[in-house]
């Protein structure tokens, strides 16, 4: 297997022995996977790499022949030897420990020691693959080598005898989009660790790279803050069981981090922030029936300096516990009819000269929140409707696409403006119907709306979301996956790869691969895997 490409700092052989296919076709890899949908020319490869070259000749996989070992062109250290763990143990696919020979990686230059760091907001991976009697990966980044990696280990099959083969293959790749992200919604029902986890994994196999943390809302705040520890005491569903403590924390990040995903967190303001109330006093706005308080609460307070007080140190704490460079800061749906209520904010209203429009006075608390934020030197995304609002963003912010029905002129609109853009608005997976709805997900083309090709570049990629009001430990994983995947190829693949037909079937095959991997991804229709999910 190569992946070629234009510069390399790794480079992987792979010494097999090969023999004639006689007949064995790359893309008969197993009768049983037949039986769930015909073969495609391409076998299960998911996301669909740039570009493919396959070939009748195949190569077995023995405890006697399979080595994997430095090339001269790599000169960094052992460091590296992660890789291994990450694509060949941890996946369980192609060598069990019996079988597991050698495992020898290196990397040129410092990209090894890049290996540490957290992994940024760039398409640039290119990993190249290819298969002769030897094989050998390259890439110029190391998280371009744990997606070719992956890709390796979906090339591999049995043959009718159990053997493990790989056939004769060239691939050149690099995604098309430089975010490709899964929002999940950890408020609305707390989902363990080990959820979080496990869909960390899953994303790897499917090549996202951004986990956007939708980590509080109204319903509850888990996140237990140093800071401000009164938040998830009285704010999450329990105080205990129900938070993420800083490990908790450090441990996804440092998850992700191994798997090439950032961690975006997002802390939604003003709107969404009941929970928040329960544990920060006069953070919220009071709301009135009539001339007295009603007892119910409204968005954040934006007419007191102790707000922004508060929000000062909470989101300082927030830019050393998240190293990503951005941090999502929502403002979406924002209730103004608290706010018309209260006779303060009333009074604000006037001296400010906002009249009845109260979108300002949102603008107003959002502007000042997002110069509190640029204070941590940390860039942020927003909703769209911050940008629908007319408030004064940095040249860097990353508009939210979410909202569906005009979704084009939304585009042309943010994209026009010259703000860096990502979609999500055709990718709510919390939306379910009967039948196989990830056809619809794999129609959309984020570039579909009407613009420049300047105007194009600035769409970064998008986002499936799954948000939590339906969805916790017991359903997150088999309603994402392969559902997820949809949009995985989507945010990966070449703009010409639209064949439902062949994408049905890899990704029938893909789906039992992710099974046979202990995730409980739903069948796409009526078939059977060869190794069916055990509940473990």
């Amino acid at each position: 297997v190569i992946f070629m490409c234009r510069s390399s700092f790794v480079v992987l052989l792979l010494l097999l022995s090969s023999r004639s296919c006689d007949g064995l076709q790359f893309n008969d890899i197993d009768e049983e996977v037949e039986l769930v949908a015909q073969s495609s020319r391409y076998g299960s490869l998911w996301p669909l790499p740039q570009k493919v070259q396959l070939s009748d000749v195949s190569f077995k996989l023995t405890t006697s022949s399979f080595r994997i070992v430095d090339a001269k062109e790599s000169s960094a250290g052992p460091s590296c030897k992660h890789l291994t763990f990450l694509n060949f143990s941890c996946h369980c696919v192609i060598f069990s420990t019996s079988t597991f020979v050698l495992w020898a990686t290196s990397f040129e230059g410092n990209e090894c020691d890049a290996f540490r760091d957290q992994p940024t907001r760039d398409k640039q991976h290119s990993p190249s693959l290819s298969v002769p009697p030897f094989a050998v990966l390259k890439a110029p980044k190391v998280w371009g080598a744990l997606h070719g990696l992956e890709t390796f280990s979906q090339l591999v099959y049995k043959d009718e005898f159990g053997t493990k083969n790989i056939n004769q293959t060239t691939i050149s790749d690099f995604p098309r989009f430089a975010h490709r992200g899964i929002l999940l919604d950890s408020s609305r029902h707390f989902l363990p660790i080990k959820v979080i986890l496990a869909n960390l994994e899953t994303m790897a196999m499917n090549k996202f790279n951004v986990f956007h943390w939708h980590i509080v809302d109204d319903q509850s705040f888990p996140y237990l803050s140093r800071t401000f520890p009164q938040l998830s005491q009285k704010g999450a569903y329990h105080p205990y069981t129900h938070v993420y403590t800083p490990a908790d924390v450090k441990m996804v990040i440092e998850f992700a981090r191994l798997r090439g995903i950032r961690v975006v967190p997002e802390y939604d303001t003003p709107g969404h922030t009941q929970s928040w109330g329960k544990g920060q006093a006069d953070l919220l706005t009071p709301c009135y029936a009539g001339s007295k308080p009603s007892g119910a609460f409204g968005p954040v307070n934006p007419i007191l300096n102790t707000t922004y007080d508060f929000m000062t140190q909470f989101f300082k704490e927030i830019s050393t516990v998240f190293p990503d460079a951005y941090i999502h800061l929502g403002g979406d749906e924002v209730d103004f009819t608290c706010w018309k209520s209260n006779p303060d904010i009333q009074k604000f209203m006037e001296q400010q000269g906002f009249g009845q429009d109260y979108s300002k006075l949102e603008s107003f608390y959002i502007q000042k929140l997002l110069n509190i934020v640029s204070t941590t030197n940390k860039g942020y995304m927003i909703w769209q409707e911050v940008f629908d609002n007319g408030v004064k963003l940095k040249p860097d912010t990353v508009v939210h696409v979410w909202i569906g029905g005009a979704t084009d002129e939304e585009m042309h609109k943010v994209t026009g403006a010259g703000y860096t853009t990502i979609l999500s608005a055709p990718w709510y997976l919390d939306y379910i119907s009967y039948g196989q709805d990830w056809q619809k997900y794999y129609k959309v083309e984020p570039l579909s709306f009407n613009g420049t090709e300047e105007q194009k570049k600035l769409v970064i990629g998008g986002e499936a979301c799954l948000w939590g009001e339906y969805v916790d430990a017991t359903n997150l994983t088999p309603r994402l996956w392969p559902r997820a995947s949809a949009v995985a190829e989507r945010l990966w693949s070449a703009k010409d790869v639209t064949d439902i037909s062949d994408a049905f079937n890899r990704l029938s095959a893909h789906r039992c691969r992710m099974v046979e991997r202990d995730i409980p991804a739903e069948p796409l229709f009526s078939s059977y895997c060869p190794h069916e999910y055990k509940g473990v």
